[in-house]
């Protein structure tokens, strides 16, 4: 039997736009998406933002150890535990003026971030861009986002490429809060402009958003989970947001999600959300506890959407007793209140229809374990259809409940080992002391496995294509398949 006639989640349209997540695109329905809503489909030139192509250069010397600076004060900045940190990120303009810091603060780092602009400087003034440099186990990544840099410093032993995902959700970040047209006007208007200065809170977000993606698979598969609910209830939740707003012109997207799962989405016909999109704003209800007790009303760019305006978006909780976020998103400024209502009738029908109970049951529910659900060599398991741009994992159980960086390190491993542009595979088997672990990269879905390492080898493939069969037979309460449309 072919693991083709059982692949689970998969579906002939996506709710979902499924662009690989680690392509450097912004924009991918070009930046009219929002002109063609306001103007009834007719669209309208606006510019291009793509990104440059970037080389490599390597050896120079490793400016994360502990170092003696005089700083604009005459002090001497020394501090080891800044600088034993495994992870930093920075974020500073062309003109090497600093706008963010993952730790220390950015002025008295002003020295550091003028190192960074001239690395960038001096090789593009030789015709090329800078992407890594690697000194002994640390590892600089550069991404050049005109008119931004963005810097990782990594011991983690992560990837290249995963470190350029992550410097390009930190620039989606940033670009959410602006838009691109602006943060490139910004600079054109004055290079020494300090950012900072529009970017009050911000900083928490970015931070949020790189310890959220540090553990969550999300992030590295491009890929959205769902929250477990059967097929007639997740219809019955996208019915009620489709009748309460049927009338109300210019919703692009209705979002419902509970504990960084999406429930529903509902979308204008025509238009899809790429996952990197709804990451961001993932990010934004998990970060933001007043989201929790007030309704609120917030401009939004979606860059991958659309990363030259705002979408407006109503954001509330459904009710106190239960704790999933509705977020009602239009090109409209000022149908607050008309969303508002919208809102209190849809809680209204899911009442009726015990929906909102059924969420509640999920959310208290967790999934089962790889025990729970009969495959007792397997102890946790990532798989992503390609064709929805969704992925399930069950619960973690020990060892890595409560290591849960142990299990994201050995799936950060499996997947560059699988995406290595130099050297790609479709399927590794490797047995290890504390574990065996094994990836399947397939044209419809990518599976990876962490066994018992004791497992028997012969037993590999027809535990995988039971796993395969019980997701199947669950397919439609693990993943959303079908596409409701206003």
């Amino acid at each position: 039997m072919s693991y083709f006639q059982v692949e689970p989640g998969a579906a002939g349209e996506s709710l979902l736009s499924t662009t690989d997540n680690t392509e450097d695109v912004i924009g991918e329905q070009m930046s009219s998406s929002l002109e063609e809503i306001k103007n009834d489909g007719k669209p309208q030139e606006t510019e291009d933002c793509n990104n440059e192509t970037l080389g490599n250069v390597s050896s120079y010397d490793d400016i994360s150890s502990p170092v003696k600076v005089d700083n604009d004060d005459g002090e001497i900045l020394q501090d080891q535990q800044w600088a034993l940190k495994e992870k930093h990120i920075f974020v500073l303009s062309m003109a090497g003026k600093p706008i963010y810091s993952r730790y220390g603060n950015e002025d008295k780092l002003a020295w550091l971030f003028g190192v960074m602009q001239t690395l960038v400087s001096f090789v593009q003034s030789n015709d090329d861009n800078l992407i890594s440099i690697s000194v002994a186990n640390v590892n600089f990544v550069f991404s050049v986002k005109k008119p931004l840099i963005l810097v990782a410093v990594s011991r983690k032993h992560e990837s290249i490429p995963y470190l350029q995902s992550q410097l390009n959700c930190i620039y989606n970040q940033i670009a959410s809060t602006l838009t691109t047209t602006k943060l490139i006007k910004i600079y054109e208007q004055r290079q020494n402009y300090d950012l900072r200065r529009l970017l009050s809170g911000v900083e928490r977000l970015i931070s949020h958003l790189l310890d959220f993606s540090e553990t969550e698979p999300a992030f590295l598969l491009g890929a959205i989970q769902c929250l477990n609910l059967s097929s007639n209830i997740r219809g019955n939740i996208s019915s009620a947001i489709i009748s309460s707003c049927s009338k109300i012109k210019n919703i692009v997207f209705a979002i419902l999600m509970a504990n960084n799962k999406l429930i529903t989405l509902v979308r204008m016909k025509k238009y899809s959300l790429h996952p990197a999109d709804l990451h961001l704003i993932f990010n934004l209800v998990q970060s933001t506890e007043s989201f929790k007790t007030v309704e609120s009303w917030a401009p939004i760019c979606l860059p991958r959407f659309d990363p030259s305006g705002f979408l407006y978006g109503y954001v509330s909780y459904l009710a106190e007793d239960c704790q999933a976020c509705l977020l009602l998103l239009t090109v409209e400024r000022d149908v607050f209140h008309t969303l508002k209502e919208a809102k209190q009738r849809i809680v209204e029908k899911l009442r009726r229809n015990n929906c909102l109970e059924a969420i509640n049951e999920s959310l208290a529910k967790p999934d089962l374990t790889c025990m729970n659900s009969g495959f007792k060599e397997v102890r946790h398991y990532l798989y992503k259809s390609k064709s929805t741009a969704q992925f399930y994992q069950p619960s973690s159980s020990p060892p890595y409940n409560k290591y849960p960086e142990v299990l994201s390190s050995l799936y950060k491993r499996l997947h560059r080992r699988l995406h290595c542009s130099a050297r790609p595979l479709k399927l590794l088997f490797e047995r290890r002391a504390a574990e065996a672990i094994f990836a399947w990269d397939t044209v419809g879905f990518e599976l990876y496995i962490v066994f018992e390492p004791l497992i028997e080898t012969r037993d590999v493939v027809d535990i995988i294509a039971k796993l395969l069969s019980w997701m199947k037979e669950r397919d439609d309460n693990l993943f959303h398949l079908h596409v409701p449309t206003f």
